[in-house]
């Protein structure tokens, strides 16, 4: 990959905490072909249409050699999870794996965890109390998450602190930049997990108990559990991290809008939505592969051809969103691609928007403000799951 590669501008942490000038740039050419040959897509209805068609395939192994294949596609002794492979095998393991977890055949599963979640906000939020400044990140937007994850699965309380280190290893082998030692640390991360994960599973086999672990144990393979149990620990706990953090920031940024928001509560669906199109926290995904010639916008992508669908630029693509660089909670038609689209839409979206809305609103109702300590904040190395490391604030004090 040449330097002055457009993938490599994204990928370079130098315009991490401000990558849209380069998706701007990037949508002039709708579907552009970097040196390496990675085609790179970047308009709202062509990805759209790219992410529903089968001739792309999300299972790494069909990537051409001297291209990144992520942590999943390794020998890590576990499968690919559901999210990297395609149908049929994808079909019947997401099938499988969301009957416990919500409609038409667990309908209260997911509204269950309203109450529990709830708790959880509160305590954090109670920790607030005496302080004038906080981290918004290590002190609200990460444990919440990781207790809802932990939660679902049936993990122990007391091992949720494990999987801190976890998480971070395996999230930062989906960046295509994390070169050798990344993937190698999500190889190591995987493995250690799968164990963990394996003891567990073998546990709630024996003697089942809350989470859908053990609803699953019974009708899955270990091996197969043991990795979809991997993703949604994982992805399941860092994009609800940078979407909490992404909208926390996005208000901060936001005076006029916060001020609408704290008068008005009802606020919450709309402004959330439209954080997830403005900032979305999964900004695009590097990982599908072309399965046959493929036309888009007047351009062919070849069978083999490595694909990044670009979905914060197709947030943005002015073809699809009026004035789409403006944050605006009242815009209408609001279909963003922030959740992803089509079979691999996002899995934990209706958990991701409970904890959101436990969160958001709970926050901006108790907390006051004095202002952002850095803007931009410090952010995460990672490309694909883009978020804020940490969001420092100020705080001058906190309500019952």
């Amino acid at each position: 990959m040449t330097p002055d590669a457009i993938s490599a501008q994204i990928t370079d942490y130098a315009n991490r905490a401000d990558p849209y000038p380069l998706y701007a740039e990037l949508r002039k050419t709708p579907v552009r072909r970097e040196d390496d040959g990675t085609y790179l897509v970047s308009t709202y209805y062509e990805v759209r249409s790219l992410a529903n068609d089968p001739r792309l395939s999300n299972d790494t192994r069909n990537r051409p050699s001297g291209h990144a294949r992520t942590a999943e596609a390794e020998d890590t002794g576990l499968p690919p999870s559901f999210i990297f492979t395609d149908p049929p095998v994808h079909d019947r393991l997401r099938d499988t794996i969301n009957r416990p977890f919500g409609p038409p055949h667990s309908p209260r599963f997911l509204d269950g965890l309203r109450g529990d979640l709830t708790k959880v906000v509160t305590e954090l939020l109670d920790a607030f109390e005496g302080k004038d400044q906080v981290d918004i990140v290590e002190d609200f937007s990460y444990p919440l998450p990781v207790t809802a994850i932990c939660k679902v699965l049936g993990v122990p309380r007391e091992d949720e602190p494990r999987f801190h280190g976890w998480a971070d290893a395996l999230a930062s082998s989906l960046d295509p930049q994390s070169g050798e030692d990344g993937q190698e640390k999500g190889q190591r991360a995987r493995q250690d997990l799968g164990a963990y994960l394996a003891d567990l599973i073998e546990t709630k086999r024996r003697h089942p108990g809350p989470g859908i672990l053990s609803a699953l144990a019974p009708v899955m393979t270990p091996a197969d559990l043991e990795a979809t149990a991997v993703l949604l620990l994982v992805a399941g706990h860092e994009t609800t991290v940078n979407a909490i953090t992404n909208t926390t920031l996005t208000l901060l940024r936001h005076p006029d809008v916060l001020e609408r928001f704290q008068k008005d509560p009802d606020l919450a669906v709309p402004l959330i939505e439209e954080v997830l199109r403005y900032e979305p926290p999964v900004q695009f995904v590097p990982w599908t592969t072309a399965l046959a010639d493929i036309d888009v916008a007047g351009t062919t992508i070849p069978r083999g051809s490595p694909v990044w669908l670009m979905l914060a630029a197709a947030n943005r693509d002015p073809i699809r969103f009026k004035d789409p660089d403006r944050f605006d909670p009242d815009r209408q038609d609001n279909e963003h691609l922030g959740f992803y689209t089509g079979i691999h839409y996002c899995f934990g979206a209706p958990l991701a928007r409970i904890e959101l809305h436990a969160a958001v609103p709970e926050l901006f109702r108790r907390v006051k403000f004095s202002g952002l300590l850095e803007d931009p904040p410090p952010y995460r190395a990672n490309a694909v799951l883009r978020g804020p490391r940490h969001l420092p604030v100020a705080i001058e004090g906190l309500t019952a």
